[in-house]
């Protein structure tokens, strides 16, 4: 296996230059798993499909559903692939490289996780900052138009606040400077998570049901459904954030209510 992914590395170095593969590449990599993981939830809402495991009974209009396509791709051309263009010099600076011989498991998994670690602190206060009266009104409200997401709501927001949050998700690797492979993981795992997070279904397989501090669907809908200044739930991933700073009562209370009041349907039954 590690022969295979050697031998497509070399043919992409071989054919590509440096710039085009961290800049272009990225871009490329990114649309595909972004688009390819988030548009089956727009079918599944129209068609009512698993509907048994959507957390909301609302569903959304086609023709809201066409704009928030249309949006992310002016946003996307518009910010995300200027910001991969301008930010190669910094991690190039910074030492990623694309050369063989790939980086062992052990290095990608350390520098993943650190990310991880670091993307969930910085984004938890900058999504608080973001729920501040003046910067909800004027960006983030954006971001909040569907009270009832699903996948490609995740990077629906203000062309700022792509610029605000998306710091959290690349200030990791730029300051480690990666391999390019490493980054391309990051970004695909990072997007999987966030179109989860916002996918609007609570499925038996979820993450969220064997990952201990896991937020998931379930926990980011909460975020979405309830007025600004009373949400709560601002983790990214991981929501140890909203745990150490009591910002994710709310949403537990709501769960043990829950919990209680199926147990006591149970004991009826």
């Amino acid at each position: 296996m590690a022969s295979i992914i050697e031998s497509a590395w070399q043919y992409l170095i071989t054919n590509f230059s440096d710039f085009q593969l961290a800049c272009l590449g990225s871009f490329f990599l990114h649309e595909s798993v972004f688009f390819l993981s988030g548009l089956p939830f727009i079918y599944l809402e129209r068609a009512g499909w698993l509907s048994k495991y959507k957390i909301q009974t609302k569903n959304n209009s086609p023709a809201a559903q066409e704009k928030c396509i249309t949006r992310l791709l002016l946003y996307h051309f518009g910010v995300n692939l200027p910001v991969m263009i301008f930010s190669y010099p910094v991690f190039s600076y910074m030492g990623m490289r694309s050369s063989l011989p790939l980086p062992s498991w052990k290095i990608v998994l350390t520098q993943i996780i650190f990310y991880f670690i670091l993307e969930d602190f910085v984004f938890y206060w900058g999504h608080r900052v973001l729920h501040t009266k003046w910067l909800y009104k004027h960006v983030h409200s954006v971001h909040h138009e569907y009270a009832t997401p699903f996948g490609l709501t995740s990077e629906y927001a203000h062309p700022a606040e792509i610029l605000f949050l998306g710091f959290a998700t690349i200030v990791g690797p730029a300051i480690t400077g990666p391999h390019l492979i490493t980054l391309w993981l990051w970004m695909v795992v990072r997007v999987l998570e966030t179109v989860e997070a916002h996918c609007g279904y609570h499925f038996p397989w979820s993450l969220s049901n064997f990952l201990p501090l896991y937020g998931g669907a379930d926990f980011h809908d909460y975020h979405h459904r309830l007025l600004y200044t009373k949400s709560g739930n601002y983790s990214s991933t991981f929501t140890y954030m909203d745990w150490i700073f009591g910002t994710d009562k709310g949403y537990r209370k709501l769960k043990e209510l829950k919990r209680v009041g199926a147990e006591e349907d149970n004991k009826e039954m």
